[in-house]
């Protein structure tokens, strides 16, 4: 497979990607496309290495980096290295505070008629049922209950726990 894109590096982004691979704190990811386009440089300070063999040194696949070679040959070297923005904004939460605040209400209030305690399925139910959301999952519940430490077998449902004052 013939070579599509040249990586030719200056002395200047020769010296830039070695602080990057060697100096301070980065994304692993970031060190590992700044070690595989030094060992890639064709130009006269590379070692010029093959594809295929940078791939085995730096545990990547060749797709990966005619990739990288085609991002930086295109875009230059900021874009090669780091990770692409995002187009499409992330979820919006569906279930926040206000849910959060009804659930726990639900869960420490009595439990229905007939039940010794509430159940992550029926607190689902009730919350449907309520008309709090058009609809939830009891797993959804079941992640709520556990990120805010209430526990709906506990005789105290509800209460945080106690803890010894540090003695100073």
């Amino acid at each position: 497979m013939a070579p599509r894109y040249k990586v030719t590096l200056t002395k200047e982004e020769r010296k830039e990607l070695e602080a990057i691979s060697s100096k301070g704190k980065r994304a692993a990811r970031t060190v590992l496309y700044a070690r595989a386009l030094l060992l890639l440089d064709a130009g006269e300070y590379g070692p010029k290495w093959f594809v295929e063999k940078v791939a085995e040194a730096v545990g990547m696949t060749a797709r990966s980096l005619e990739h990288l070679k085609k991002r930086f040959v295109e875009e230059g070297l900021a874009v090669a290295i780091e990770r692409k923005e995002r187009l499409t904004p992330p979820r919006e939460i569906q279930f926040g505070g206000e849910f959060e605040a009804h659930l726990i209400a639900l869960a420490c209030s009595e439990a229905p008629e007939g039940r010794s305690r509430w159940t992550v399925r029926l607190l689902a139910e009730k919350m449907v049922e309520l008309q709090i959301v058009s609809s939830v999952s009891p797993m959804t519940v079941c992640n709520t209950l556990k990120k805010i430490n209430l526990s709906l077998t506990k005789a105290n449902t509800g209460r945080y726990r106690l803890t010894k004052a540090q003695v100073l």
